[in-house]
């Protein structure tokens, strides 16, 4: 605006901050994209988990088997190696079946308190670890680890896994050599961190791995916990399921993710862990078959699957119980109405028919504080709490092994029988 004498200039505007729009705009968009990782994630999820409970059943005998066999065989029989043979590729398949079964999230993890830096030393006494040297000759690994390190609640096999998972990446990521460092600390997060995952307040156990490799692109970084997202050479390094398996085990663990890379640097992922203030338990002292075998208990065996109940059948009765079978919920209830049993062993997942939920709540009302193992390859997370809480004791992972149900058979049997409040 100019004034009548044309010697003031004015301006007359307005101007509006629009920072907060373009920030909320953005964490938007950052939420949308992550929940279409999500739904990406739990589509794989739901195909893996219902492939990996078939394949158990299937795995059942090529597994469990062979154990039986080797042990009525003498030391020097020609038999031994080939049926050894067979069931080391049994017991191989069954490991990528529970992959699966973790990147579907369902596997039911048995937790403990764990002390981090017992599962990251023990990983560079393995098998894996010097052939991973084979392959790498020229990546230098250095450790950090806190010595005062609090304790976390969780699955000592699958942390084993995801050490190894991260470690075999970063290594992978560096082809000309380099250098990985592995560190721990106690963490306090006094308020919540958005990164990669958004990191809630508390106390944590952090486990760090961080490589001077290739990086990753800025494109990739929400890709790179998708199954067969790899760099790596098929074969040598896996099925691309590694990373995958890392972020499920993390998040059965109700842990945290952090991933800050860049290309031609490195890479440096933050696993967060929430802390337990329990002790760790003494070491379990090691225990030969005598120390589970039975005294002519009655065990009662519900299973859809043939080969699963024969095979069960087969390893109880070679331990000292009396067994019995059905092949659903619908004839275990009817059995019980008529007999008892010191003993379940339920399937969770029959077809058609009740499941192992059902059938264990049907024969508690006739049977108050009945004793139950849950015996599944693959089961909602959410329906074995339900029956635990009802009464049901250890859950047992298909394909059997003599020594696994034995000794679950053996722990249940030993505890006083209490029939369970009603809620």
């Amino acid at each position: 605006m100019i004034s009548e004498n044309s010697k003031d200039l004015k301006f007359v505007g307005m101007y509006e901050d629009i920072t907060k729009r373009k920030e909320e705009k953005k964490e938007k968009r950052r939420l949308e994209d992550r929940l279409r990782q999500a739904r990406r994630m739990e589509a794989l999820g739901t195909l893996a988990g219902g492939v990996a409970h078939d394949l158990n059943n299937v795995l059942g005998g090529i597994v469990s088997y062979p154990e039986l066999l080797l042990m009525k065989l003498p030391e020097d029989s020609p038999l031994r190696k080939p049926i050894s043979t067979i069931q080391k590729s049994g017991e191989k398949a069954a490991a990528i079946v529970q992959d699966m079964l973790t990147l579907a999230r369902r596997g039911v993890i048995t937790t403990e308190v764990v002390k981090l830096n017992d599962i990251v030393s023990e990983y560079f006494k393995t098998p894996e670890y010097e052939k991973l040297k084979s392959f790498h000759p020229h990546v230098k690994i250095e450790t950090n680890l806190e010595e005062s390190l609090l304790n976390i609640m969780g699955s000592p096999v699958h942390l084993s896994k995801t050490v190894m998972n991260v470690i075999s990446n970063a290594a992978e990521a560096m082809p000309d050599g380099g250098r990985i460092i592995v560190s721990t600390q106690n963490q306090y997060i006094s308020e919540p961190v958005k990164g990669y995952d958004d990191i809630k307040e508390g106390d944590y156990v952090t486990l760090t791995v961080s490589d001077t490799g290739i990086g990753i692109p800025a494109e990739d970084m929400e890709k790179i916990f998708e199954p067969f997202y790899t760099k790596k050479v098929m074969g040598r390094s896996g099925t691309g399921l590694g990373m995958t398996v890392v972020w499920g085990t993390v998040k059965d663990h109700n842990g945290y993710i952090d991933v800050e890379s860049a290309e031609g640097k490195g890479t440096t992922f933050t696993f967060y862990f929430p802390v337990t203030r329990e002790e760790s338990a003494k070491d379990k002292s090691l225990i030969t078959i005598e120390d589970y075998m039975g005294n002519g208990e009655s065990v009662l065996i519900v299973d859809d699957i043939e080969e699963q109940r024969e095979l069960a059948s087969v390893m109880l009765k070679k331990l000292g119980y009396s067994v019995t079978s059905v092949s659903s919920g619908e004839e275990a209830v009817e059995y019980m109405k008529d007999h008892s049993a010191d003993l379940l062993i339920l399937d969770m997942i029959m077809n058609p028919g009740i499941d192992g939920l059902e059938t264990y709540k049907r024969i508690t009302k006739l049977h108050p504080g009945q004793k139950a193992i849950i015996a599944s390859g693959f089961s909602e997370s959410e329906r074995v709490k339900q029956a635990q809480k009802l009464g049901a004791g250890e859950y047992v992972k298909k394909p059997y092994l003599l020594k696994k149900i034995g000794a679950a058979v053996r722990t249940e049997l030993a505890k006083p029988r209490v029939p369970k409040n009603k809620d």
